[in-house]
């Protein structure tokens, strides 16, 4: 026993000092401040398009926007491995230095980028209209909900291209451009929807036309900053690798783990959306304005898991142990004060949020109903943002995935017990799946710790 009482004490003592470490604090908030704002004006654009159709004149059309823009980001957030996966392994090239490896790494990621949107571009396309009919709306949610996605699809490069960059940015440990790039696609969005729908009366089709136009001036930034950033690591492009299968290797087993994360985690909030559609419209748009605040916090909180992302991966380049250890005390620690501050203010002025963002009254009643859910979501999610940091870094995304599947089987197996409870067995099922995710990655994360396995020379590229 008193063995065990000191091993808890020395662990006590140095929690307490790995926060107290004033130069991590600093690091951290280098990063994770432009990246929280930046993330958050993500949400905002979702946020801003709400509120523009909110108060157009039917609930029909607010519906349309809410299911156009989960069919459209849908592919685009499966394919969220792209800033992923990058993150990793340009942290880890910069962590030794290898501006050859960062070349590489940059031009794999927009090569994907571009075949991906040429992919799904002339997959999903033709089979628009059977996906939406899947959430059996009615007539005139179908035809407005199609019109949408055919016009926002113009954008689907920029967006998937900013991707690349905006993870190949941050892993470089340059946090501003990775900003710049999210605040420009995003403001020009919120600008040009605020002109085409409320200034030109373009309707939900200005909406679609405004977030297209964004995610380009977003990418074409990003690629005129390329060349400021690689003078800091002298190197030079070898085509002749990026023939070699060895040299794809490592990354695309990275982002296929991601993939299959991915694809498990957007099937569950298409799930949500699907299943709240066939309750009715304004079910499907209640639900949306909720997911609006999830969106929001998520965001936020994601800033200090891109921060744990980029020092996380330069740690395990570095091989620094220590540093490895204070970034995930300090990040971990401010983490959880966040989602304690957002369920404060969803839980205090949650009504106030859904008002702002539509004036239809069926709307806002039956959102009021589910907004407990809402205040108690980022206390339950906010575990597993960070951890996805952290194991985003490590380029750990084998056992992201696997966190993922069971948590998404939770999900569909409590949805089928909950189906009497309605839109109330959704949410519940919901922040079942956020707390199995987060708990599984936590118990994934402490065996990697007992092993001592984060810093492994075999993941380095």
């Amino acid at each position: 026993m008193p063995d065990g009482c000191s091993t808890v004490t020395v662990r006590l003592k140095r929690l307490l000092a790995d926060w107290r470490d004033r130069d991590t604090h600093r690091r951290v908030w280098a990063l994770a401040a432009p990246m929280i704002v930046s993330n958050i004006t993500v949400p905002l654009v979702a946020l801003t398009d709400s509120t523009v159709a909110g108060h157009l004149s039917h609930a029909s059309q607010l519906a349309a926007v809410t299911v156009g823009n989960t069919i459209y980001q849908l592919p685009v957030l499966v394919c969220g491995f792209l800033r992923m996966g990058t993150v990793g392994f340009s942290a880890q090239a910069c962590g030794r230095g290898d501006g050859n490896a960062l070349r590489r790494i940059l031009v794999q990621a927009l090569l994907l980028a571009l075949v991906l949107a040429t992919t799904i571009g002339l997959l999903l396309v033709p089979f628009l209209h059977p996906v939406l009919a899947l959430m059996k709306p009615s007539s005139s949610l179908l035809d407005q909900a199609t019109g949408f996605v055919h016009v926002r699809f113009l954008g689907l490069p920029a967006a998937l291209a900013n991707y690349a960059l905006a993870g190949w940015f941050l892993g470089s440990q340059n946090a501003r451009v990775t900003v710049q790039i999210l605040v420009l696609t995003n403001l020009v969005n919120i600008g040009l929807n605020l002109v085409f729908v409320l200034g030109l009366g373009w309707g939900i089709h200005g909406i679609a036309l405004a977030s297209a136009l964004g995610e380009w001036s977003g990418c074409l930034f990003g690629l005129s900053r390329i060349h400021a950033q690689l003078r800091a690591y002298p190197g030079r492009l070898l085509g002749r690798r990026l023939t070699l299968w060895a040299e794809w290797k490592p990354l695309l087993a990275v982002n296929r783990d991601i993939l299959i994360r991915s694809v498990a985690l957007q099937g569950v909030f298409f799930a949500v959306v699907t299943l709240g559609a066939r309750m009715g419209d304004a079910v499907v748009a209640a639900n949306a304005l909720l997911l609006n605040g999830l969106m929001l916090a998520a965001f936020a909180l994601d800033g200090l898991a891109n921060a744990v992302e980029a020092l996380t991966g330069h740690a395990i380049g570095s091989r620094q142990h220590d540093q490895l250890r204070r970034a995930i005390v300090v990040a971990g620690g401010w983490s959880l004060v966040g989602s304690v501050l957002f369920a404060l203010l969803f839980g205090l002025f949650g009504r106030v949020f859904v008002d702002m963002q539509t004036s239809i009254d069926s709307v806002r009643s039956t959102a009021d109903v589910y907004l407990p859910c809402l205040a108690v979501l980022p206390l339950v999610a906010f575990l597993s943002y960070f951890l996805d940091g952290l194991f985003i870094g490590a380029t750990r995304a084998r056992e992201m995935r696997d966190a993922m599947l069971i948590a998404g089987g939770a999900f569909t197996i409590s949805v089928l017990l909950l189906r009497p409870l309605g839109n109330l067995g959704l949410w519940l099922a919901l922040l079942l799946f956020m707390l199995v995710r987060g708990g599984v990655m936590a118990w994934m994360g402490q065996g990697i710790t007992r092993r001592d396995e984060w810093i492994t020379p075999q993941r380095a590229t």
